[in-house]
Order: structure tokens, then C-alpha cells, then sequence
């Protein structure tokens, strides 16, 4: 078992979700059981497949949840881009959130290549 708290990515991810909490509580309440709700579950989804893949008995598990937790920042870097097209989110917000995804992305990849190489 490996503590999640000591993957660089997962710490990556756990700051994305409390930052989109913080953007999207600005977003119109009239989103908040759509594009609101939609966005915090993807955005939480990344750290949560994280923390229980780490937590799984074998390597191949890790990967197949550090996949889905791939998925959801795929999935949070479509709904980031589309917030900022509805003007919910400013270019500035939008930017730096996103440069945050797509690290994260890449740093999935690279753990989840490293754990190819070992099955």
C-alpha cells in the first residue's frame, strides 16, 4: 500500500479541487446542480481515484484507477474550457487552472507508464 499524500500528483490534484470549489462559487446559482455539480465531481474525481488506486492490492489496479483519475482531468479541462466560453470563468482563472490540468495529465501519464513497465 502507498500513502497518497506522498504523490506529487495527488497533491497537484487535491489543490486543483479546492481551487475549483473556490472558482465555482462564483459561477450563477442557477448552475449549481448543473455545470456546478458537474465540475466539483470531476475535479474531486482526479485526487479520490488517486488516493483509492494507491490503496488497492497490485499495480495493475493502481493504473487501471490512475486511468480514471486521467479520465475526470480530461473530462475537468473540457468543463474549465467550456465555463470560460459561457463567461462564468475569467481567461486568467481559466489559464492558470488549466496550465494545473494538464500537469496533472502529464504526471498520470508518466506514473501510469512507469506502472506499464512494471506488469
Amino acid at each position: 500500500m502507498k500513502d497518497f499524500r506522498n504523490l506529487k500528483v495527488w497533491e497537484l490534484s487535491h489543490n486543483i479541487a479546492l481551487a475549483i470549489y473556490n472558482i465555482t462559487a462564483t459561477f450563477p446559482k442557477e448552475e449549481m446542480y448543473g455545470l456546478i455539480s458537474q465540475i466539483r465531481r470531476a475535479s474531486v474525481s482526479i485526487p479520490t481515484n488517486i488516493s483509492e488506486g494507491s490503496g488497492r492490492g497490485s499495480d495493475a489496479d493502481f493504473k487501471r484507477f490512475l486511468q480514471i483519475a486521467f479520465g475526470s482531468a480530461c473530462e475537468l479541462e473540457y468543463l474549465l474550457f467550456f465555463s470560460c466560453e459561457l463567461k462564468y470563468l475569467s481567461k486568467h482563472d481559466y489559464e492558470q487552472t488549466n496550465l494545473q490540468v494538464i500537469e496533472t495529465k502529464k504526471m498520470l501519464i508518466g506514473l501510469i507508464k512507469k506502472l506499464s513497465e512494471k506488469t
